[in-house]
């Protein structure tokens, strides 16, 4: 316990040996007078200060998801399940156990109090002995703190140790705790039981006002009070001086923690993952495709952008004639099909996939899964709903237009946008990882496509691009997307095309479709390279997001 900025969290995180890459640790951590490290994340659990859940499940089915990767590989399903029963039952949360965790600002959920006991709830499916816990009470009204803390309280008398972070408890809060550290600058100013704190700091001259919260007190003397900095700079220096000189520092007492044998052998032995890769894969692929499901904003939304504005495009193109006029109107539609599928595709992945790669670092932090099988999961996930809502764009678009009638002119068009709108999602994703934010994504993607766009080979011909820009030109899936989607509108194009030009006798006549591709600079022996390149750009994003992502999670490691 102490004010801000006392050094609780960093405290919690070098005994826990989290997130202490940018810190300098001196001493050694040791349990039952065997240091630790790493390994202490075998045998302990850590709630942390903010809850980070895939807010499309259930309450039951994050505890059934948690208890299937998390759960030593050899317990049987039906005691995975009566696990997750009964730590439903034992931190409250039978009312909501069928209720949608919920997303702020997008879908309704649980209140803030049932998502900290299901954080709780979570940690202790492994039954650690050991649980680090970093303000429980943080953002709660004072009847949820209490409710926390008395969760905890319930936890500890069930044999589990629980260190635990607050910053200016009730006193009807701090009466639940057994000792206290009491913290102060980064240094000690108290380690002890509870009840002894009062007569401790009474005995070297501050004593604790009667009726007087005893939270409230200590921390008001271990703080920095801006008004009086040199006063309150010696009286901390004093009360920690004064605790460094007491041999009776219960920072000094060797304890041992309950329900903890053979640590050596049992910690230093414990595998990362407890559950296998394909294990792994197929649990992280149902949520996704559950999550992606529920999710209005990926799977609704979707669906209808794409049936409204295919039948406004569609009213626009209507029945086009196959005219010189309408030569023109067709390469129209079929850029803005590339580009509209693109867009759609990225705006998709960077307004869902940044809120949930927190998720997937703290997940993957606690040894739930790799970084392969959650990456590989998510993405492959998405594809059915990406394909979905850019074929039923081309399906409308198509027919309303009148492009060509042929079946299989029909069928490699839907392919196109497929193969355009994956990777523009792959683009989405490289993106996404590259940043730390949803701001920062949606900021950052369409700036970054533009250039893109403009060498798509609508705007610009290709034959001209600068050699400066050629790079670009090679980078962009516009550019092989409009292509293909022309070459395949006009390649070897049966019907005829009318020469009447209104008001333009000195307009060239395109009356085959290898003259129309020849005056747009195109070329049909582009047509599979195309495709090859189009696919290299897929893949190449999405190992580009992966490495970024991986990246992410070691740092986090």
């Amino acid at each position: 316990m102490g004010s801000s900025g006392a050094g609780k969290s960093t405290l919690l995180n070098v005994l826990s040996h989290r997130n202490i890459s940018s810190v300098k640790v001196s001493g050694t951590v040791m349990i039952n007078g065997t240091p630790v490290s790493n390994e202490i994340n075998n045998m302990s659990a850590y709630v942390q200060q903010e809850d980070l859940f895939i807010g499309t499940l259930t309450v039951r089915e994050h505890l059934m998801f948690q208890a299937l990767l998390r759960m030593d590989r050899g317990i049987p399903r039906d005691e995975r399940v009566s696990k997750v029963e009964k730590a439903i039952t034992e931190l409250g949360l039978a009312k909501c156990s069928d209720t949608l965790i919920g997303i702020p600002g997008r879908l309704r959920g649980i209140s803030g109090g049932e998502k900290k006991r299901l954080s709780f709830a979570s940690e202790v499916l492994t039954d650690p002995p050991l649980l680090f816990v970093d303000e429980p009470t943080s953002g709660l009204d004072s009847f949820m703190a209490q409710t926390v803390v008395a969760t905890l309280h319930n936890l500890s008398k069930q044999g589990k140790t629980i260190l635990a972070t607050i910053h200016q408890p009730s006193s009807e809060v701090y009466q639940m705790f057994d000792n206290i550290i009491l913290l102060a600058d980064g240094r000690l100013a108290y380690v002890g039981s509870r009840e002894e704190a009062i007569p401790y700091f009474e005995r070297i001259g501050y004593p604790c006002p009667i009726n007087y919260n005893p939270a409230d007190y200590f921390v008001q003397i271990l703080a920095f009070i801006p008004e009086n900095m040199e006063e309150s700079s010696e009286r901390i220096k004093f009360l920690c001086d004064k605790h460094d000189e007491l041999e009776s520092s219960h920072i000094k007492k060797k304890r041992s923690l309950e329900r903890v044998n053979s640590f050596e052998t049992t910690i230093l032995s414990a595998p990362r993952y407890q559950a296998s890769w394909f294990k792994q894969f197929r649990v992280l692929f149902y949520r996704a495709m559950l999550s992606a499901k529920r999710d209005k904003m990926v799977s609704v939304i979707r669906i209808m952008q794409s049936l409204i504005l295919g039948i406004v495009v569609g009213l626009i193109y209507l029945r086009l004639s196959y005219n010189q006029e309408n030569i023109q109107n067709f390469a129209g539609l079929l850029f803005f099909i590339v580009t509209n599928l693109s867009f759609a595709s990225l705006q998709g992945v960077i307004f869902v996939f940044p809120v949930e790669v927190p998720v997937f670092l703290r997940e993957h932090k606690n040894g739930m899964y790799r970084t392969d099988t959650y990456y590989l999961a998510k993405t492959l996930a998405e594809v059915p709903i990406f394909s979905f809502a850019a074929a039923l764009l081309i399906v409308i678009c198509y027919w309303m237009a009148g492009l060509r009638e042929e079946a299989d002119a029909f069928f490699v068009c839907i392919g196109l946008g497929i193969l355009i709108v994956n990777t523009a999602a792959s683009y989405g994703y490289a993106i996404s990882t590259m940043t730390s934010s949803v701001e920062t994504a949606t900021a950052l993607g369409p700036i970054v496509m533009l250039p893109l766009l403009l060498f798509g080979g609508f705007f610009v011909n290709n034959d001209t691009v600068p050699d400066y820009f050629i790079w670009l030109r090679y980078l962009s899936w516009f550019n092989y997307g409009f292509e293909d989607l022309m070459i395949n509108q006009w390649k070897d194009y049966p019907g005829t095309i009318s020469c009447d030009v209104k008001n333009n006798t000195r307009t060239p006549c395109l009356s085959t479709g290898e003259m129309i591709l020849e005056r747009y600079q195109l070329h049909e022996d582009n047509f599979y390279p195309n495709i090859y390149y189009t696919a290299t750009l897929l893949v190449g994003f999405r190992i580009i997001s992966f490495t970024m992502l991986y990246i992410r999670a070691r740092k986090k490691d």
